[in-house]
């Protein structure tokens, strides 16, 4: 038998001798094309090349693209396991042409290739064309010798294909194959074409005219090649089945579904088991490419798929889930081609695993709920929508799963009742919303949100991405085009929204009438908001756009982001598990960390902080991230961060191994916390890191601000350039910098010691200022001075010298400092109890602009503005003691 991988292997292997680069797969959420959900043909990837926008170093390729075809235009979701070729994934096999070959050499190929290389019998094929083409009915003809009656007219768009409603366009001619009399079915075209004898093979497209908005067409000057062949229609073809399902890879996964579920694979249970095994390739391939379950865009279609798998496992009896243990059959099968499963088989299982816990504690009530709705209504009668819609709103069950329940009943659905109760569930969120900030502000967005739909974020493995403009803002309302500054929403983006103290990117925005620079990115009602400045031409709603993130400033942030979970693990080992987030700044420059401790760190925690970080930095351990509820994150200890509002699923973010051994193990990973943040994929690249001290931030709570990679390196350098000056001035070693300046600073201080005590005995001498003059008021002896060169901190201890040589009575000395007045009042101890020095001060102090002063019945001190009222400060000195008794 021809093995699947054989048959893909020999259609490269075929192509890639004929000229054409054997092109990877593009992942299956398209990058240059914003108005599909999904990869659904091989030619999404070579769109550009196709229409001129993009050149290549080579005019032919071949591949062999991943599809998933179960939203949108093409959604097989419905049929998939109740047919024998529909799938949610398949391979498409393909050879393109950018204006190098055409019809005659395609046409060539496509024969040889079926005929010689894979040996089909060439009296069972037979072809279409489109009915006016004239030129590819002459080339079957001369190429293959197929008589008339073997070549069909089609006048209709199944043999006319177009990129859109303009752009390029063309003939079709598709290859069928005749599995013979036996089987029901009549020739394509034929009233009874969906019967299953003829069975189409291969399309291919003559890309040779563009279309205009008029109706009218012109011939393109670059004429290309686009086909497109089911590998697994052309498997079950070659090893001689006539259902996909039954193909070597399809029935691999088939007999695994079988086991878990101990069932017969040919049995009742047959269609449950097909759902399964094709369900279970397209959810896989998806979250292995990021695209995790959620309830909004590519998130939500990945779980209508995981979910109604689940169901069709739940009907074969399996009480226990057993999606995840089948995800090995399926890295067995196809790991050697997309290595991308097994690279993310963890990620794949645990997000498999932890839906179907959810799913199964909810499916029961809901299936429950389910049978109490149909029982209260006529044997035909359809389900209504309300009752539809709280089995979406309460148990998770998408509208298709309840569809595809009732299905089975013979039932259908009031599809308008739940239309209505989900417009209902969205006003009251409207009103709930407009409570908060600008109610006119929240309206436009989520006006935008219910028009548009959310915007689905292709950032955690891409930084450049098309997007088409569903929205533009301006002064708070919606226009159709924009110049100058503008808020942009896009149907997808890789510009990351700020949220979890991670900040909003930036960068650039290309549409084919102008160009924008984003400033900043934020979320609202569910879409993200592009805050920009048009620079160039202006740009229009609908419009597609190129978007290229700023990668050196998302370098910057990620780096910042991840050693900012680094050092909250670091604290908390050197601190104590008190320390607990209080807020960050993931900023491209730098980081900012507010934690609760109660005391500064000291200098020997700070640097063990600080090297523990740099130590799991050098590990250069990947950064792993998984999908799971909250409550089972904080179950493995994940760290929730502060602030953060968190779903049904969080993405749980781990770095570094405990002993540094570069191994996971259960419970030995260093830092596991929950974060919707970009983080950079291995920990080498955060660089080094650099903490640039330790403050108070608030009542309990401390702050760390730190540099990561070349901003941390630059600061160390400049750091170094500055020792390196101080050695040069103190004409010492680097090394004794420190032992130098201490030095000098005792020395500083012992001669600031000795000119102060030069000054207070030059002031005891009467050198300092005029003479001191002792005077008798009301009995008391008082002694008043105005001093220069004497700063106020010499002032008590001078008081105190002139009470000792008066031995009893007051002083009141004043200090002109700098343009400013220092005054202080003593009071010997015989005295205080007849006047306070206190006293004193504040008649002295308004004199001299200052208010009031403090100190102790015998020492008191104030200040002033200025010195020049001294005499009449003095005298009001010499008026309190009049009026003592």
């Amino acid at each position: 038998m021809t093995s699947l991988a054989d048959i893909r292997s020999t259609f490269l292997n075929y192509f890639g001798k004929q000229g054409h680069e054997v092109v990877t797969s593009s992942p299956l959420v398209p990058r240059n094309d914003p108005t599909m959900m999904f990869a659904n043909s091989g030619m999404v990837q070579f769109k550009n090349l196709f229409t001129g926008v993009e050149t290549r170093d080579y005019a032919r390729a071949t591949t062999s693209q991943k599809c998933v075809r179960a939203g949108g235009k093409h959604n097989d979701l419905d049929n998939v396991g109740y047919t024998a070729r529909h799938h949610t994934f398949f391979e498409m096999l393909g050879n393109f042409s950018f204006g190098d070959y055409f019809k005659a050499e395609a046409i060539a190929f496509a024969w040889e290739l079926l005929t010689q290389d894979f040996g089909i019998d060439k009296d069972r094929l037979l072809v279409t064309v489109y009915h006016t083409d004239d030129e590819a009915a002459d080339i079957w003809k001369k190429v293959a010798g197929l008589p008339d009656d073997r070549i069909i007219r089609i006048a209709t768009d199944d043999n006319f294909w177009r990129m859109g409603p303009t752009g390029p366009c063309g003939p079709c001619t598709e290859i069928f194959y005749d599995h013979g009399d036996h089987i029901w079915g009549g020739l394509p075209g034929s009233p009874e074409e969906d019967g299953d004898r003829f069975i189409e093979i291969w399309n291919i497209v003559f890309m040779q005219n563009e279309q205009f908005a008029d109706g009218t067409m012109t011939p393109l000057k670059m004429q290309s090649i686009d086909t497109g062949m089911g590998l697994e229609r052309i498997a079950a073809l070659l090893q001689g089945k006539h259902d996909n399902y039954d193909i070597d890879v399809m029935r691999a996964l088939i007999e695994a579904s079988a086991d878990v579920t101990s069932s017969d694979p040919d049995g009742p249970g047959n269609t449950h088991h097909r759902v399964i095994a094709d369900h279970l390739r397209s959810t896989s391939f998806l979250i292995a490419e990021g695209v995790l379950p959620s309830n909004e865009g590519r998130g939500y279609v990945l779980r209508r798929i995981m979910r109604r798998a689940m169901r069709h496992a739940h009907l074969l009896g399996s009480k226990d889930p057993v999606m995840h243990r089948l995800v090995p059959a399926l890295v067995q099968q196809m790991g050697a081609a997309y290595p991308e499963l097994g690279q993310g088989q963890r990620l794949i299982e645990e997000t498999l695993l932890n839906e179907e816990v959810r799913f199964k504690q909810t499916l029961d009530r809901g299936l429950k709920l389910l049978d109490e709705e149909l029982a209260g209504l006529p044997a035909d009668a359809a389900l209504p929508g309300k009752a539809a819609f709280k089995l979406y709103d309460t148990y998770g069950f998408p509208l298709d799963l309840t569809q595809d329940a009732l299905r089975e009943k013979g039932r259908a659905v009031d599809t308008d009742g739940f239309d209505a109760a989900m417009a209902e569930q969205k006003a009251k969120a409207r009103a709930a919303w407009s409570g908060i900030g600008d109610a006119a502000e929240s309206a436009v967005w989520f006006d935008i949100a219910d028009e548009s739909g959310t915007t689905d974020f292709l950032g955690y493995d891409t930084l450049s991405a098309e997007g088409q403009i569903a929205a533009l803002v301006v002064d708070g309302a919606t226009v159709d085009q924009a110049e100058g500054t503008v808020q942009i929403v896009l149907n997808q983006t890789p510009f990351y929204a700020e949220a979890g103290g991670q900040v909003g990117d930036a960068g650039m925005l290309i549409t084919e009438t102008g160009k924008a620079a984003i400033s900043d990115t934020k979320k609202i009602a569910g879409v993200y908001v592009h805050i920009a400045k048009v620079m160039e031409g202006h740009i229009g709603k609908g419009q597609g756009a190129e978007l290229s993130v700023d990668a050196a400033r998302r370098s910057g942030i990620q780096a910042n982001h991840s050693a900012t979970h680094l050092l909250n693990e670091a604290l908390r080992e050197v601190l104590g598990d008190h320390i607990a987030q209080r807020g960050s700044l993931n900023a491209p420059d730098r980081l900012r960390f507010d934690f609760s401790h109660t005391k500064a760190l000291s200098e020997d925690e700070l640097a063990q902080v600080e090297r523990d970080v740099n130590a799991i930095i050098r590990q250069n351990s990947t950064v792993e991230t998984r999908i799971m509820t909250p409550d089972d994150a904080r179950a493995m200890g994940a760290q929730a961060l502060f602030g953060e509002k968190y779903g049904d699923e969080v993405r749980v973010v781990s770095m570094g191994w405990q002993d540094g051994s570069g191994k996971g193990t259960d419970g030995n990973t260093y830092s596991l916390e929950l974060c919707g943040g970009t983080h950079v994929s291995q920990l080498g690249e955060i660089g080094a890191f650099v903490t640039l001290g330790d403050s108070a931030s608030s009542a309990g709570v401390r702050r760390i601000e730190a540099l990561t990679g070349q901003a941390a390196l630059d600061y160390l350098r400049e750091q170094d350039a500055r020792l390196g000056q101080a050695a040069a001035v103190l004409k010492a070693p680097a090394a004794e910098v420190a032992e130098r300046v201490k030095a000098l600073m005792d020395e500083r201080k012992a001669l600031a010691n000795e000119v102060a005590q030069l000054r207070r005995e030059v002031a005891m001498g009467g050198g300092a200022g005029s003479d001191a003059v002792q005077v008798d008021v009301n009995g008391i002896c008082f002694m008043g001075q105005v001093m220069s060169g004497v700063s106020g901190k010499d002032l008590p201890s001078l008081v105190d010298q002139f009470k000792e040589k008066i031995g009893s009575g007051v002083v009141v000395l004043i200090a002109d400092a700098g343009g400013k007045a220092a005054v202080a009042a003593g009071v010997t101890s015989d005295l205080t109890d007849r006047v306070s020095a206190v006293d004193v001060l504040r008649a002295v102090t308004p004199e001299l602009g200052g208010k009031g002063g403090g100190g102790r019945p015998d020492m008191a001190q104030g200040g002033g503005a200025s010195a020049e009222n001294a005499e009449a400060a003095i005298a009001a000195a010499k008026a309190v003691l009049e009026g003592v008794k």
